[in-house]
């Protein structure tokens, strides 16, 4: 039987509050469990005591007998200090698409093709009038 220790939504419409329990992974997020571990309470201020509460020792043992923790579970977990978590981090989540960095290096590339074309236009010498157009005026 594949156990997670995850969170239970109670509380009433629009004011969460959830509790940490060990479950199978079978059974629905609400529905039945086997053993009420904490709870969580987002609705207080981020450094509140009260917001998070966790049994260590009975989490510890179920820990030990092969449940999972999930992602938001084990956050709070690393932050009571009972396990190590790396932070997650995609540094590719904020860069545009695909088609959009094409359309920004073809604007780049017709930017740099119009400063070089400027730059040849300065650096030629400019031409003059022919001698005898010049005199005739």
């Amino acid at each position: 039987m594949a156990l997670k220790i995850r969170l239970a939504r109670g509380g009433s419409k629009k004011r969460p509050y959830y509790h940490v329990v060990v479950a199978d992974v079978r059974s629905p997020r609400d529905g039945r469990f086997i053993e009420r571990l904490g709870y969580w309470n987002p609705m207080l201020a981020k450094d509140d005591a009260a917001r998070v509460s966790l049994n260590q020792e009975r989490i510890q043992h179920w820990l030990d007998n092969g449940a999972l923790p999930t992602d938001r579970v084990a956050r709070f977990m690393a932050e009571a200090g009972m396990m190590t978590r790396e932070a997650r981090n995609n540094p590719n989540k904020a860069q545009p698409g695909k088609k959009a960095q094409e359309r920004a290096a073809e604007k780049k590339q017709k930017e740099e093709d119009a400063a070089a074309a400027a730059a040849e236009a300065a650096a030629a010498p400019a031409e003059e009038a022919p001698v005898e157009e010049a005199a005739a005026e």
